[in-house]
């Protein structure tokens, strides 16, 4: 009743295609680097709106391990250029802890003992200070 099928599924993954293939540790870089990236945006919105030399030297520490993971590329930054609106810090501080344990999460599934201890110091930081929901510099104005 029915004609048998006589060619090959487009649905069946071709064995012998040339389709580049990763690493499960390549992967978990890659989406370790991104959190992180993502996570160093944010510190650098914070850092134009809140002068504070940790933020900075966070920064830093966070644009490291981007390099490192990405094989020596440097993360692209802007520049912060002050004048930001100091209300949107608990909001900033609250996006960072979120990519922060998403990229705790990440590194350590990972085993990435670098990445995952400043993810959670990043997380802590950035926690306290939605928790205070106001920014150093601004408590003592």
């Amino acid at each position: 009743m029915y004609e048998p099928i006589r060619t090959k599924s487009v649905h069946s993954m071709a064995v012998d295609q040339e389709v580049p293939h990763r690493s499960r540790t390549e992967e978990l870089d890659i989406r370790l680097a991104g959190h992180l990236t993502a996570l160093l945006t944010v510190t650098d919105e914070l850092r134009a709106t809140v002068a504070d030399p940790a933020l900075d030297d966070a920064a830093e520490r966070i644009a490291e391990q981007v390099t490192r993971l990405r094989g020596g590329v440097h993360p692209l930054r802007a520049a912060p250029t002050g004048g930001g609106d100091p209300a949107r810090a608990p909001r900033l501080h609250r996006r960072a802890r979120m990519l922060a344990g998403s990229a705790l999460a990440v590194a350590t599934s990972r085993a990435d003992a670098a990445a995952a201890a400043l993810a959670a110091e990043r997380m802590e930081i950035h926690e306290a200070r939605e928790a205070d929901g106001a920014v150093p510099e601004l408590a003592t104005a």
